[in-house]
């Protein structure tokens, strides 16, 4: 396919070409440690770019550090790596700003101090809560107003906002609004942000993206979407839905390796909406920007529904900003680009100072071939990546144990349950993947993820406090990484500090009341959220919990549905057979796994879900563990106790005077 870009006087674009061939560095290679290939057909010689396809993409390293180009006599051809991307937005305060009342509507009169084309205002206010329709006008003198938007909408309420209006790019030196105000109060709008249009729009494309996982839980939906290649420059997400009313918060994030530890992070978020001011015509948003390189294959897409229904949605679609390589070729032929080398050095083309003189340059627009193994691919002598198998370990020290079963081979990913993090270590150092007496490194992912469980409840009442309601919460382990309590009242009307805490062990065989949270809790007529939601300050030690609220003079407070939560966590490896999963060990260091170098394969694999088995007990505490007061250790120190003791007395006995005769 052939596409001319914008041309130039023929004199610039030979002057360009000049300079680049003069900056490239033309040799011979070779090329049989790269392991993919795909052929480039060019049509004539001259200035030449390459769109790179995602298939190229997702088989080179994240930052194209290995991509090499040759022409038909095998020589390598230097290039230009090009990735478009919009310019920063411009966003500059109006130069004057006057609102007035007229009726039943707001008049703001802007001075945009702007003469450059424009395609957005947001306006400033400190109100918290308001919906209203907008008119939006532009003057090029101040007397006579052109008309640019109707009815759009103004907003802020549940915890979400929007207060920006988006028009057509034009240049306009006064901007009027009507803020309609017959259905609420007046709003007081206190200033104005005017958007410089940006004229440099870069083009995107569509990503053929599918949805691998949906979960709906702790009142979120959390969608992982495959994007089909990665290293893919992401634009923006788009939802399709066919809910007529709603707002939700929108979270776009990737799984990243932090230290040993897979950790979701943040690519971007925004409000999606179906709103109606009044109008009769509701205005939608249903896109959040995104604007990133995504270095895996992997969004993982979190919408906030609080207490509402989730989003019924048919789709979800995204965009990338596509990436090309500019080079000069000297002839027709096929060329061919080469990729898939995780250990060659990036290239030294040094042409980055001909990125701006080559942006517009007239070129001719060539896509590649289908890219196919290469057939002289020789592997290195030292191959990259992590074995399934490590360093040997002797389990004596460990307490527990549980058989890991497989569904497939390949990687594997295995979701801790309460054995496991109720006799593990905090911060799970002491665990250990152990197939035939060797270690089988891992990766600690940590996703956005929330488990719930049901305690057993009893209500207790002291009949010297009748004003305290006290609820016992009977877990089955001790020692869980809780994070939140969540109930729901059957009173309607109160006002109450609640607290939870546990009765631990004090180390002298007595116990003690251990806080571990606290919160106000105000319920009126009016209160939208019936759920109540305590976060832990602490994490807890017993099995027991126990929840307090002091009433007052008030009726009794009563509560129903308790449950509490705890973050999900799990393991992610590699594995043909199947490993046993070791933990319970206090002693132990935290294992170090060169798990780094294939952390973006196993994040980018897909993979099965494994499964634990049943817990096996491989030894008891010893008799240094535990209550310092109890079993075997109450007896040695009590022992000890009355041995000094006795020694003492027998010491104190020699040094009194021996009685006379």
């Amino acid at each position: 396919m052939k596409t001319r870009f914008p041309t130039r006087p023929n004199f610039e674009v030979a002057s360009f070409s000049a300079l680049l061939l003069s900056a490239c560095t033309a040799f011979g290679a070779s090329f049989t440690e790269w392991q993919q290939r795909a052929p480039v057909e060019i049509p004539a010689p001259g200035l030449t770019r390459l769109a790179l396809s995602p298939a190229l993409l997702d088989a080179s390293r994240p930052d194209l550090e290995d991509l090499r180009l040759v022409d038909p006599n095998g020589t390598e051809v230097s290039f230009l790596l090009q990735r478009p991307s919009p310019e920063a937005a411009t966003i500059r305060a109006a130069k004057s700003f006057q609102p007035r009342l007229r009726g039943s509507a707001t008049i703001l009169t802007i001075e945009t101090g702007v003469e450059a084309a424009i395609d957005a205002v947001t306006l400033e206010t400190p109100e918290r809560t308001f919906i209203k329709a907008v008119r939006l006008e532009g003057s090029k003198d101040a007397r006579t107003y052109s008309p640019l938007a109707e009815g759009v909408p103004l907003f802020r309420q549940g915890g979400g906002s929007d207060l920006t209006v988006r028009v057509p790019p034009g240049i306009w030196p006064w901007l009027r609004l009507t803020v309609e105000d017959e259905r609420s109060r007046p709003v007081p709008f206190t200033g104005a942000l005017i958007h410089v249009a940006r004229l440099d729009v870069s083009p995107v494309e569509p990503v053929v993206a599918t949805i691998k996982s949906r979960d709906e839980a702790d009142g979120d939906t959390r969608m992982v979407v495959d994007l089909g290649a990665a290293n893919l420059t992401v634009s923006e997400v788009e939802f399709d839905t066919t809910e007529p009313l709603f707002q939700r918060q929108v979270s776009v994030r990737v799984a990243e390796l932090a230290g040993e530890e897979v950790r979701e992070n943040e690519l971007a978020s925004g409000l999606i909406y179906v709103v109606d001011a009044g109008t009769g015509t509701a205005a939608r948003r249903t896109k959040v920007p995104i604007e990133r390189r995504v270095r895996t294959r992997e969004l993982i897409i979190v919408i906030a529904n609080g207490n509402s229904a989730p989003l019924p949605l048919s789709g979800v679609r995204l965009s990338r900003r596509p990436i090309h390589a500019l080079f000069q070729a000297k002839a027709q032929g096929v060329y061919t680009v080469f990729t898939s080398n995780s250990q060659c050095p990036p290239p030294r083309y040094d042409l980055g100072g001909l990125t701006e003189q080559l942006k517009t340059a007239q070129s001719t627009n060539v896509t590649s071939g289908i890219l196919m193994a290469n057939p002289d691919h020789r592997k290195p002598d030292t191959l990259p990546g992590l074995a399934e198998t490590g360093a040997p370990l002797d389990p004596k020290d460990w307490r527990f144990k549980k058989a890991i079963s497989l569904q497939l081979p390949g990687v594997q990913q295995l979701e801790l349950d309460l054995d496991v993090l109720s006799r593990a270590r905090p911060d799970l150092a002491d665990l250990r993947l152990v197939r035939e007496g060797s270690q089988v490194p891992y990766l600690v992912e940590r996703p956005s993820l929330s488990r719930s469980i049901e305690p057993a409840v009893k209500q207790e009442k002291d009949p010297k406090r009748p004003a305290l309601s006290r609820w016992e919460l009977k877990l089955s382990h001790p020692n869980l990484p809780l994070t939140r309590l969540e109930c729901n009242p059957r009173t309607l009307l109160f006002q109450r500090s609640i607290r939870i805490f546990e009765l631990a062990p004090d180390g002298r065989g007595g116990k003690y009341e251990r806080g571990l949270g606290t919160a106000q809790w105000q319920r009126t007529v009016d209160s939208k959220e019936n759920r109540f939601t305590l976060k832990f300050d602490a994490r807890p030690q017993t099995d027991v919990l126990l929840l307090e609220t002091d009433n007052g003079d008030n009726p009794p407070l009563e509560l129903e549905g308790f449950k509490l939560f705890y973050p999900a966590t799990r393991l992610v490896f590699k594995a043909a057979d199947a490993p046993v999963l070791f933990y319970g060990n206090a002693n132990v260091n935290a294992p170090r796994y060169d798990v780094a170098l294939v952390a973006r394969q196993l994040l980018a694999a897909a993979k099965s879900a494994a499964a634990s088995g049943t817990e096996q007990a491989l030894k008891g505490a010893d008799w240094s563990e535990g209550e310092p007061l109890s079993g075997v250790r109450g007896w040695i120190f009590w022992g000890i106790l009355a041995a000094v003791v006795i020694g003492l007395l027998a010491v104190i006995a020699k040094m009194l005077p021996k009685p006379s005769a």
